[in-house]
């Protein structure tokens, strides 16, 4: 793989880039596509797309998450699972704020209620905090636990759904019951448990590997996709209330595998077709800054006027015109962070033999 001197794995900065560019399209049809064209081909097109990209996230959050409980493997398990819980923490507190902070730009026209949407930094936080637990586990131990975490908040989506819990505070259970809107953990955690499982599992694949791994990747990828389609059109099933878009196990499967195909071109692309600079995976490093910027700038007061005014053309000039610009900003981005991570210079330990010499000087005649 591709390694600079921060360490960062590129073919997934260009997964993450990737879904960045096709969060991009999807959210600038959401917000500017008039009512006419929503039942479109275009719009639907956009939108299914689009779908991945939330997997695709969590995904690879799940896999930063399990490559840091890597790099902690020295530490006893439990300090490791503190360790863990702070940085679910530290998600959790991140989604907060972004409402927090979008709440008060919209002053007077969103409701009290939208600071207790669960987005999908919510969501991250929220089940980074459950699967912690996995930190106290090492190596193929913590790749399983990772799996088993994914499979089974995937299979009990669907009971989730039947259950009552309308005794749980509304916010509690928008956490906890699948639904349209929001990012609920079930069935989307089951991508940041799945991305510990991927964290957990790149120090233990030698580099001569890889070739062979993505590979595999793209033929499970496929299984996924085929088997979750067929799983999900048969006639019968074991849930009584699955909804295949909503919380089916089946369509887990199907991201999945989407996503598995995605990281094989990466590493391909990355590995062997890259050249250069590459815009997709400048934006997969600093995806954080273009998903909040860029929620801002097409959900936010600033354009409010236009919103859901463009036909199928304009939506597309739309999204033109900012993907340039979430890329200006990601450079920009980049730079002061890297004008401000500068290493200072060193302070010498010791001084120069002249002045040493002169203080010694000193030293003789004082005494």
């Amino acid at each position: 793989m591709h390694k600079k001197a921060s360490q960062r794995i590129e073919f997934l900065d260009w997964m993450r880039g990737c879904a960045a560019v096709v969060m991009l399209q999807g959210h600038t049809f959401d917000a500017f596509a008039k009512p006419e064209i929503r039942n479109g081909s275009w719009f639907i097109l956009s939108q299914f797309i689009g779908g991945e990209t939330a997997a695709i996230f969590l995904l690879l959050t799940g896999a930063t998450f399990g490559m840091g409980m890597n790099r902690r493997e020295h530490l006893p398990a439990g300090q490791r699972v503190i360790t863990a819980l702070k940085r679910a923490r530290y998600l959790f507190l991140l989604g907060l704020l972004f409402r927090l902070q979008g709440w008060i730009f919209a002053w007077g026209k969103s409701p009290v209620s939208d600071l207790f949407r669960v987005d999908i930094l919510n969501a991250m936080g929220a089940t980074a905090a459950l699967v912690a637990i996995l930190a106290f586990w090492n190596g193929m131990n913590r790749v399983r636990g990772g799996i088993i975490a994914g499979v089974l908040i995937a299979v009990v989506s669907p009971l989730m759904s039947a259950m009552n819990l309308n005794w749980l505070a509304a916010p509690a259970r928008a956490y906890l019951v699948p639904a349209a809107e929001g990012f609920p953990i079930f069935p989307w955690g089951a991508y940041l448990a799945f991305g510990v499982a991927l964290g957990s599992m790149i120090p233990l694949v030698e580099r001569g590997a890889w070739n062979r791994i993505m590979q595999w990747s793209a033929l499970i990828g496929l299984g996924l996709i085929m088997g979750g389609r067929y799983f999900a059109d048969l006639p019968y099933s074991l849930y009584t209330t699955a909804d295949f878009w909503l919380n089916s196990p089946a369509l887990v499967a199907c991201k999945m595998g989407v996503a598995f195909l995605v990281g094989s071109f990466a590493y391909i692309w990355m590995e062997y077709l890259n050249t250069g600079w590459s815009f997709v995976r400048q934006l997969g490093t600093t995806s954080l800054i273009v998903y909040w910027v860029h929620v801002d700038l097409e959900y936010g007061p600033w354009f409010g006027p236009y919103r859901q005014k463009f036909g199928v053309i304009g939506c597309l000039l739309v999204a033109l015109l900012m993907i340039p610009l979430m890329i200006g900003i990601s450079v920009a981005f980049t730079r002061i962070r890297a004008h401000y991570k500068r290493t200072p210079v060193p302070v010498p330990t010791q001084m120069p033999a002249a002045e040493t010499a002169e203080i010694i000087e000193l030293k003789r005649i004082r005494a």
